[in-house]
């Protein structure tokens, strides 16, 4: 089976030491951009991009293409900021679709 390939976008500050585990960096702060280099790894392949949570609301147009798609899986990480909770508030939508009711946090 092969190997995955995986991706991280965001601002140098937050992503450069996902170097150092071997995951693909691409530094990049404007939305647009990253718009198109979401499409260009996903036609190249990847099949995980993680996306700093400020740049996320920004990739709306790639977020949403991908959404349906199985492949590529993208995922908001907290920056060098912290946490905007991005991330919690789209595993509690996924959740709720599935299940049809919030079992995780019940608010």
């Amino acid at each position: 089976m092969a190997k995955a390939k995986v991706a991280v976008i965001g601002d140098k500050d937050s992503v450069m030491l996902f170097k150092a585990v071997g995951i693909d960096v691409f530094y990049e702060t404007d939305g647009e951009k990253a718009n198109r280099q979401i499409k260009q790894l996903a036609r190249e392949g990847y099949g995980v991009i993680y996306l700093t949570e400020t740049l996320y609301p920004l990739c709306a147009d790639a977020v949403e293409t991908f959404q349906t798609e199985p492949y590529p899986a993208i995922i908001p990480i907290p920056d060098v900021h912290g946490s905007q909770g991005t991330g919690i508030r789209n595993l509690k939508e996924y959740v709720e679709t599935a299940v049809g009711v919030d079992i995780l946090f019940n608010n």
